[in-house]
């Protein structure tokens, strides 16, 4: 499966179906803007908020040092 298609089915998931996706295995990146600057908002798989980086890479990084497969969503 190619990413675009990959992000296009991740998008028509139901709340519900999102929520369970991946628990506990999947960690969320989503880009953001604070205060004019790029950072990177890194959430679980439920959507608890858990941090925020400056930088994709390092976000991923973090993810997978607490055993988390990082997916980027936009």
């Amino acid at each position: 499966m190619k990413h675009e298609h990959q992000i296009e089915l991740l998008k028509h998931l139901s709340p519900q179906a999102f929520l369970a996706f991946g628990m506990g295995q999947v960690a969320y990146i989503r880009p953001v803007t604070i205060e004019n600057r790029k950072a990177y908002s890194l959430h679980a798989a439920d959507g608890t908020a858990l941090t925020l980086v400056d930088s994709l890479a390092g976000a991923c990084v973090l993810a997978r040092q607490n055993d988390l497969d990082p997916v980027v969503v936009q």
